[in-house]
């Protein structure tokens, strides 16, 4: 994957679950979503994205939960992203 436009983003981890999640994808050579540099800069802010990205994928819904990841993971793949 090519590097963020910021890359100071992608150095600037701070302790929290995020860096501990990045730092153990690179001991294993695996891609890391570039969104995880962002949680890990910002836990934060990370957090408040992560509950609601969990309402939204597992909260009640008409779509059963497995049709939201399917939804999520052709719209990763029509934006070039990993999902």
């Amino acid at each position: 994957m090519e590097p963020m436009f910021l890359p100071e983003v992608e150095k600037g981890n701070r302790p929290g679950p995020y860096a501990e999640i990045i730092r153990k994808m690179r001991s294993a050579h695996a891609t890391i979503p570039q969104i995880f540099f962002n949680f890990a800069f910002k836990p934060v802010a990370a957090e408040h994205l992560s509950r609601f990205t969990q309402e939204v994928m597992r909260g009640p819904s008409p779509l059963a939960p497995g049709i939201r990841e399917l939804i999520a993971a052709f719209t990763s793949e029509g934006n070039h992203c990993p999902f």
